[in-house]
This record gives structure tokens, C-alpha cells and sequence, in this order.
């Protein structure tokens, strides 16, 4: 078991662009099935966390809620998981991480957290020496401003890395 960060990133170093879009990201060719690829990734993960942009962003452009595993949104604002949507194994948590994350490690049941978006919550993760591997897709492209992947500083050994479609993949681990 593990926490994993597994993002995209510009190679500026930036998740959403200063409009808060994805579109470059995801406008781009790779392969689900290929190195480092959603499909594989998606079997080992027991439980999620992420922000409310993300949540909010997941809600409003799925369409449906598209994750069975159980889910905690890191919010100020209790109110938006149920305003959002029920149905959803999700909850708000207003804390520290580290408070929250016995939780994740447990509703996991043996398989990884996945820190899901949103590098402010990623900080907090890393920042507490919680985050044991960084999974980044870089896109070719540069956004020269927007949210950045992960704004603090932090020591990563890269430990592999593939072409998988339009992206550069790379899996790094905790210095």
C-alpha cells in the first residue's frame, strides 16, 4: 500500500491553466491501457482525495460520479458534496491530512490512495511526508500560468519513465 499522486502536468509545471481549464490536458492522445495509464493505475487504488475544485470539476464535466472507490474531500464547504450530487461514496473532511489519512489507509484495504488533483491538497500530503510515489504525465505543452502541480518545495528520485501517446510519463519516489 501506498499514497500516489498521479496527475498531469504542462511542462511548466502547471495542472489547470490560468482559466481554470483542462482542455489542454485532455484535448490529448494516450493510450489508457499504455505505460503508466489510467486503466492500470485505477485497479490498485482503495480510496481517494482531493480538493473541492476537483471534486466540483469531476461532477460538473463526468456527468456522473465515476469512481467506486470511497472518496474524502478536503473543503471548508461541507455543503457541496451533497449539493453536488448523493449517490457517491464520498465525504467532506475539514482537518489536517494527517488526521485524515488512517482513513484512506484503512478504507483502502490494502490497495493505494490516490491524492487526485488539485496541488494545493498534494502540498499538504507531501508536506507531511505522506505522499510515497509522484506519478506526473507531462502534456507538450507550456500554459505560463495557472495552478501549479505542486507548490512547495520537495526532493523526488526519478524511478521510471515511458512515452505513453502525446505525453511523457514519469514515476519519481520520495528523496
Amino acid at each position: 500500500m501506498k499514497t500516489v499522486y498521479y496527475t498531469g502536468s504542462s511542462l511548466d509545471g502547471y495542472l489547470v491553466d490560468a482559466e481554470g481549464s483542462l482542455d489542454w490536458l485532455i484535448s490529448r492522445m494516450i493510450d489508457a491501457d499504455g505505460p503508466f495509464g489510467y486503466d492500470g493505475f485505477i485497479k490498485t487504488v482503495g480510496a481517494l482525495a482531493m480538493g473541492a475544485d476537483t471534486y466540483e470539476w469531476i461532477v460538473k464535466n463526468n456527468g456522473d460520479w465515476s469512481y467506486e472507490q470511497p472518496a474524502w474531500v478536503l473543503t471548508h464547504r461541507p455543503d457541496i458534496v451533497a449539493a453536488v450530487g448523493a449517490g457517491h461514496p464520498v465525504q467532506a473532511f475539514d482537518g489536517e491530512v494527517t488526521d485524515l489519512h488512517p482513513q484512506l489507509v484503512a478504507a483502502a484495504a490494502g490497495k493505494d490512495v490516490w491524492v487526485i488533483g488539485g496541488g494545493d491538497v498534494a502540498a499538504q500530503f507531501v508536506a507531511a511526508g505522506l505522499v510515497d510515489e509522484l506519478v506526473v504525465s507531462y502534456a507538450p505543452c507550456t500554459l505560463g500560468a495557472g495552478s501549479p502541480v505542486l507548490p512547495l518545495r520537495s526532493e523526488w528520485v526519478l524511478e521510471s519513465s515511458a512515452v505513453n501517446g502525446d505525453f511523457v510519463c514519469a514515476r519519481w519516489t520520495r528523496a
